[in-house]
């Protein structure tokens, strides 16, 4: 069935050089995609003998070896990471370490984006690298288990990320965000943003809460839409632009970085309130992620510094019940106090530096290397797990002391690209 054009939202900027409301479409067959991304590939590479073909490697008796890989993301609930490479896109698992599927396109087949909707087996995919099987301007929603691509979005420019949801598709262009129903692709929604070129942009995943977190208008501002209670909040987060964000599964807490890197701060979404304040370090640096803990008691970060730090939360939220619940609060493993600088006994008198709220734990690896981070499920042998993904191929599964703190225990390490 055809899927209905999306509606167009009247702005009054909107010209041919800004990036107005794309028109969804069917694609029926993953042939006929083919056939004119093989086109499309033909005409960008002036390569006539650039011929692709999809393989199953789960079949193929001597999968190729990618020579780059293009990105790498977890789900929804971290359970699962996807990667693109310049021969098509991996599905892993975390818990236990494994590879699930992998689609590996001979020729044109570089994959920029990939992102996975949960653990079904549909995926958003975007073109990328020197030889992309997509349009870099189009979103394709591939369903794994057609092997085709069954719904498509164009868009003026370039895509720079895309968030999924059960009920929703989320596209981040660099100055606006497109915000579509899942099921008809109808679009809902439209917002301008500061420029934003990584493609910042958080949206909670609890049932019955819909919030998104993106640049705003200004430099180091952060826009929380609130779709559930349809309430808009603008958040003063920095002085310096936005480099890094996350919002808890429920959409009540957002942690964001700036382009200094050197401070955390965390806000309640509802009143933009500053709820607390945490340092990664003292020289500036690019944070890569920021990750909080399924029960928000913990908040991880990666930076260009080769390290992850874990952060104790002691902020205060207030559940769907309405009663109060300490985010730092375990009866199992009470946690280790952050770490403050021995001058705190005379806050207000030195330097922020000196009264500041530093890691309970560490992680170290190369410098320089773009990681991603996520906790483990937190139950059992997972319990007070992180796992690191780095651009190298990378994975890392470690371990750190709740109540000690320091130094985290790698437990596992594997290169998925050599899988």
């Amino acid at each position: 069935m055809a899927i209905p054009s999306a509606q167009s939202i009247p702005h009054a900027d909107d010209d041919e050089n800004v990036d107005g409301p794309p028109s969804p479409s069917s694609i029926y067959s993953f042939d006929s995609t083919f056939s004119a991304l093989n086109s499309h590939s033909n005409n960008i590479n002036s390569n006539p003998n650039n011929n692709s073909t999809v393989k199953d490697s789960q079949t193929s008796p001597s999968p190729p070896i990618p020579s780059s890989l293009l990105c790498i993301s977890f789900n929804q609930d971290f359970q699962f990471f996807s990667i693109g490479t310049d021969l098509g896109f991996r599905i892993y698992g975390c818990h236990p370490y494994h590879e699930s599927f992998r689609r590996d396109f001979t020729g044109s087949g570089g994959i920029g984006i990939a992102t996975m909707l949960f653990r079904f087996n549909i995926l958003a995919l975007v073109g990328g690298g020197t030889q992309p099987m997509f349009p870099l301007n189009k979103v394709m929603i591939w369903e794994d288990d057609k092997s085709l691509c069954t719904k498509e979005l164009t868009f003026r420019s370039n895509v720079r990320a895309v968030r999924l949801r059960r009920d929703r598709i989320i596209v981040i262009l660099e100055q606006k965000i497109f915000i579509y129903n899942f099921n008809d692709m109808k679009l809902l929604d439209q917002i301008e943003t500061f420029p934003n070129p990584k493609g910042l942009c958080e949206v909670s995943h609890v049932s019955g809460s819909l919030v998104l977190a993106f640049p705003g208008l200004q430099k180091g501002q952060i826009r929380v839409e609130n779709y559930t209670i349809k309430k808009t909040k603008f958040i003063s987060a920095h002085d310096s632009s936005i480099e890094c964000l996350s919002l808890t599964q429920d959409g009540q807490l957002l942690a964001t970085a700036s382009s200094k890197g050197t401070l955390v701060r965390i806000f309640n979404t509802s009143d933009g309130t500053l709820l607390q304040e945490v340092r990664r370090g003292a020289d500036r640096a690019e944070i890569y992620s920021l990750a909080f803990s399924p029960t928000a008691q913990w908040l991880a970060v990666s930076s260009n510094k080769g390290t992850v730090h874990v952060f104790n939360l002691k902020v205060n939220q207030v559940s769907s019940s309405g009663n109060d619940r300490s985010l730092g609060s375990d009866s199992c493993n009470p946690p280790v106090p952050a770490t403050s600088s021995p001058f705190s006994f005379i806050r207000g008198v030195l330097p922020k530096y000196f009264t500041s709220e530093w890691s309970v734990a560490q992680f170290r690896f190369r410098e320089g290397l773009k990681h991603i981070v996520a906790f483990g499920d937190q139950k059992d042998v997972q319990r007070d797990t992180i796992v690191i993904l780095g651009m190298d191929g990378s994975f890392y599964r470690c371990r750190f002391d709740p109540v000690v703190g320091g130094e985290m225990t790698q437990l596992e390490h594997h290169n998925f690209l050599t899988l």
